[in-house]
């Protein structure tokens, strides 16, 4: 069981890890890519995203890369942290069509294609 005294001792430790500039803007087009698909070349998944993730989604993508990052031994985060974390953090943030149901498109797999299309720094 851990107490108290250690989730305050682990939120201090997440505050120290250090993300760059470039994982920041990486975190927000992943996010931007689920409000609006076409500005990122994703034509073919905009009539499936009825509504994407809120800047909310930015703010916990970004906390789960940094507890990744800790996780994994390191003090910085890598685009991998953001990537492994990704689907667990947004999928649920997304409001899919009907068509999408239709086609049994899944958020999982819509933010699966967004990373693969992503230009990754």
């Amino acid at each position: 069981m851990v107490t108290y005294e250690e989730i305050h001792q682990i939120k201090a430790l997440l505050q120290e890890v250090y993300m760059d500039e470039k994982i920041e803007r990486y975190i927000l087009s992943i996010i931007s890519a689920t409000r609006e698909p076409l500005a990122y070349g994703l034509e073919d998944k905009k009539r499936f995203i009825v509504s994407g993730a809120s800047p909310r989604g930015t703010i916990y993508l970004a906390k789960a890369a940094k507890a990744n990052a800790l996780l994994n031994g390191r003090a910085f985060v890598i685009p991998e942290d953001v990537q492994e974390v990704a689907v667990n953090v947004i999928a649920h943030r997304l409001l899919l069509s009907y068509e999408a149901d239709i086609e049994k498109v899944t958020a999982d797999t819509i933010v699966k294609h967004i990373l693969a299309t992503l230009e990754v720094p």
